[in-house]
């Protein structure tokens, strides 16, 4: 079993940033960040690779960046120049090697982004 723990999500005002931590508690070959709003689908926003491979949804290209930590297991989402429809629950996903094919899940964090 893997504990993932997200965090630093909250309100901010349109243009503004915030910086989302996932962290597991084992090492992993993927993270993956999800996001979901009220009576949306849920959308893949980012990924990162053990490689430090990265993947963006063309929605946030340029500016969201994925980035990791190896000495503390620890994936970052720095999501500048936020706007109101970036709104939504994010959930980190965490892929490791032996485990489920499905990953492991946090709670998700809320960022809302409001004037």
């Amino acid at each position: 079993q893997v504990q993932v723990v997200e965090s630093g999500g909250g309100l901010v005002q349109p243009g503004g940033s915030l910086r989302l931590s996932c962290a597991a508690s084992r090492t992993f070959f993927r993270i993956n960040w999800y996001r979901q709003a009220p009576g949306k689908e849920r959308e893949l926003v980012a990924r990162i690779t053990s490689g430090s491979a990265t993947n963006y949804a063309d929605s946030v290209k340029g500016r969201f960046t994925i980035s990791r930590d190896n000495a503390k297991n620890t994936v970052y989402l720095q999501m500048n120049n936020l706007k109101p429809e970036d709104t939504a629950v994010y959930h980190c996903n965490v892929l490791t090697v032996p485990g489920p094919p499905e990953g492991y899940w946090g709670q998700g964090t809320q960022v809302t982004v409001s004037s």
